[in-house]
This record gives structure tokens, C-alpha cells and sequence, in this order.
């Protein structure tokens, strides 16, 4: 039992210190709330959470490759605009509107990865590039915020299973679990994890580099259009000026998580963690009555406490694969 414990501590330490820290701060938070720890009170907190963990799940899917999306804010405006424009009416209409949605992003995604595979170019230069072309389609879409979204959905997925657990907390997990989780068991997917590790050593293994870069592009893109669809099912409307803090905070949740942003290790789940971590900082901040200008001072703390924990792992290894083990 000792020696399970502590390679599970070996491998997702990063990950059951972000669980640890997210169970404090949930207690704190539900402790200091009015309504304590009601079904709605969990519900509105894992809600606020759901777009953010999201993106960040996409994020980590791309930075697995030693790469980075700063696009997926933008991407998430426009998957949200184009959402305010198809995702209502008969059923049908609503399901393709969805599908078209879902589409679009992993489209905007899958340029990216094309851009910096075949364009040779650095990723964080790419995708600021398109990031501010996909911000510009949003606003063509939505020049301003409006639009109307399926109201029958939106309460479906923004409520609770009876009474019980909220449904976002469900959809996220499953989403992350069920898409990357079969992705992971594929070709593509242990490629994805092993041009973070050693991208040489995959290349000359004949892996598809290219193919997995693409394609972690590309659920990136997928994931940051879902994150864009549950807002709009959150604000039944689009608004194309909403993806500019969930790009950085997307991040933010990648390292508080525990993945290394040196690519190759971490954990789609840490991710969802961190990025509850940081909706759960900002509700603290609300109700404890601090100003919200101070919410960027305790969020910066932790993202400098977290990048300070992953840079002494790396620099108290003397073999890099060391940190893929």
C-alpha cells in the first residue's frame, strides 16, 4: 500500500495537490456562503467554472505537444456568436446548430496546427495571428452581444440531476474523459504525449509528428467552441468581446493544474481542477468582501506559487525523462 501511495504520488503529485487545494478552498467558499452548501449554490460554482475548464482541457491537449493556443479565447467568442445565430428553433435545427459549432472550432483549431506544422512557425506567434482573425469573424458574426439560444437546453445542461450534482460538473467531466480519453488510446493521441516528451526521438520512431500536432490543434479547437457553447447556454445570447480573459486564466489553469508546460506530462483532470481552483478564488474574493481589483493579485500568486513548484521539480532532475515516468 505504501509503495502504491507513493508512486501515485510520483506520477500525479502535481494533480492530488490541486484536488487537496481545490477541497480547502470549496470548504472555505461554502462555508463563508449564505446558503452553505446547497445543490444551487454548487450548481452556480461549478457553472461559472464549466467554460474555463473547458478551454483548459484543450489547452492541455496542445501544450501535451510543447505547444500553446492563444487563440482559444477568440475561438471560443466566435464559437459562441455563431452559437447565438443557429443553436435555436425545432430540434433538429438545434442539434446541427450544435454540430456546426463544434465544427467550426475544431476547424479554427486544425489551422492553427497547420500554420505551425506546415508554416514552420512559433506556435505563440501563430495563434495570435489567427487568434485575432477568429476574433474579427466573431465580430462579423455578432457585432454586438444578442442573439437568442435554445432556452430548453440551456436549462437542461446549466441545471442539476436530481437534486443531486450539478449537470455541468457531469457534461465537463465526461466530455474530457470520453474525448480524450479515446484520442489517448489511439496512434495520434500517445504521439501527442511523446513529441512533449522527446519530439526527435518520436520523429525518428516514425510516428506521426505532423499528424498529432494538427490534431492536438484541432481538439483545442473543439474544446474552446464547447467552452463558447455553454457560455452562450449560460447567457442565452453571443458576445464577441467574452474570450479575452479565458485565454491567459485557460493557461493559468494548465499550470495550476499540474501540467508542465514543457509538454509531454500532466493531466486533462488537473486541468478541470485548476481551473475550478481559480472560479473558486474569485467567489472567495466576491464574498469575503475584498475588492475585485484584487482579484488578479491572489490569481497571479497562485499561478506564481504553481510555476514555482513545477520549476523545482525540473531543476531537482538530473534526467529529463524523468518527468515522463
Amino acid at each position: 500500500m505504501t509503495l502504491i501511495r507513493a508512486r501515485v504520488l510520483r506520477h500525479h503529485g502535481r494533480t492530488v495537490f490541486a484536488v487537496g487545494a481545490l477541497a480547502v478552498l470549496l470548504a472555505i467558499f461554502l462555508s463563508i456562503h449564505p446558503k452553505g452548501a446547497s445543490i444551487g449554490v454548487l450548481t452556480a460554482w461549478s457553472n461559472q467554472g464549466a467554460a474555463l475548464a473547458l478551454l483548459a482541457v484543450g489547452q492541455t491537449i496542445v501544450v501535451f505537444t510543447r505547444g500553446i493556443d492563444l487563440s482559444v479565447g477568440p475561438t471560443m467568442a466566435l464559437a459562441n456568436c455563431v452559437a447565438s445565430v443557429v443553436v435555436d428553433g425545432p430540434p433538429g435545427q438545434v442539434a446541427a446548430g450544435v454540430v456546426l459549432v463544434l465544427a467550426i472550432g475544431a476547424a479554427c483549431g486544425a489551422i492553427n496546427g497547420l500554420v505551425v506544422v506546415v508554416g514552420r512557425i512559433q506556435p505563440i506567434i501563430a495563434t495570435l495571428a489567427t487568434g485575432a482573425i477568429y476574433s474579427g469573424l466573431a465580430l462579423i458574426v455578432r457585432p454586438a452581444p444578442g442573439g437568442n439560444i435554445d432556452e430548453a437546453l440551456s436549462d437542461i445542461v446549466t441545471g442539476n440531476v436530481l437534486g443531486l450534482m450539478p449537470t455541468s460538473l457531469i457534461v465537463m467531466l465526461l466530455l474530457a474523459a470520453v474525448i480524450w480519453g479515446t484520442v489517448r488510446r489511439t496512434q495520434t493521441g500517445r504521439t501527442m504525449l511523446a513529441v512533449g516528451s522527446a519530439e526527435s526521438s518520436a520523429y525518428m520512431s516514425g510516428l506521426p509528428v505532423d499528424r498529432a500536432k494538427i490534431g492536438a490543434y484541432a481538439l483545442g479547437g473543439l474544446f474552446a467552441s464547447l467552452g463558447g457553447l455553454f457560455l452562450g447556454f449560460q447567457t442565452l445570447g453571443g458576445d464577441p468581446s467574452i474570450g479575452l480573459p479565458y485565454t491567459l486564466n485557460s493557461i493559468a489553469a494548465v499550470v495550476v493544474g499540474g501540467t508542465l508546460l514543457t509538454g509531454g506530462a500532466g493531466s486533462v483532470f488537473g486541468s478541470i481542477t485548476g481551473a475550478l481552483i481559480l472560479r473558486t478564488i474569485s467567489s472567495l474574493i466576491f464574498f469575503t468582501g475584498l475588492p475585485p481589483q484584487a482579484q488578479p493579485l491572489f490569481e497571479g500568486a497562485v499561478l506564481v506559487i504553481a510555476v514555482g513548484l513545477g520549476v523545482t521539480r525540473v531543476i531537482g532532475i538530473r534526467n529529463r525523462m524523468e518527468l515522463y515516468q
